[in-house]
């Protein structure tokens, strides 16, 4: 059975007015909460670590989850998982840690995770830096923040590729 209003009852526009709110001032009280709270759920430079991505079970060789101890892998280029970071401008996630191949060839391994909320960065090859896309942080491919909110920089990890450019290292 629907309800139809009755003159007893008030639409929720006259709520409002009763309580004295204005329109724009309800909506300047909502969207003010909205925007802090977007931001300061985990703490502005406390980041709570995104997910671990998963490992794969062929291609790798080492540890590179750091609740696991040191990080210490090799990757097997040859191997399709990693293949692509043959090539300049290409990048993958392995466990805590994001690895590229810079636009000028060089390898790069940098903690994943933003130092703001925690979202995973991404790798822009047409900018040749690290790029969070929840709220607009850049990091350059040594980690340093160039653009923040971030305020604390990516852990930079070392790397070597092999003699015959087929594996490539990353250590702590």
């Amino acid at each position: 059975m629907k309800s139809n209003p009755t003159a007893d009852q008030m639409n929720r526009g006259e709520f409002i007015r009763s309580l004295g709110m204005s329109s724009a001032a309800l909506m300047a009280f909502y969207c003010m909460g909205t925007t802090l709270s977007s931001c300061s759920s985990k703490g502005s430079d406390d980041p709570t670590p995104s997910t671990t991505t998963p490992v794969p079970s062929t291609g790798i060789t080492g540890n590179a989850e750091v609740s696991k101890g040191v990080i210490n892998f090799t990757l097997n280029l040859s191997d399709s998982t990693f293949n692509k970071l043959k090539t300049a401008g290409q990048y993958v996630l392995v466990g805590n840690l994001i690895v590229a191949r810079t636009t000028a060839g060089q390898y790069v391994a940098l903690s994943k995770t933003c130092t703001h909320e925690g979202t995973d960065v991404q790798y822009r090859s047409t900018q040749n830096d690290f790029f969070c896309p929840n709220h607009g942080s850049e990091f350059s491919t040594t980690g340093v923040v160039e653009v923040g909110p971030a305020s604390r920089p990516l852990t930079q990890y070392k790397t070597a590729v092999s003699a015959d450019g087929n594996s490539l290292t990353v250590t702590a």
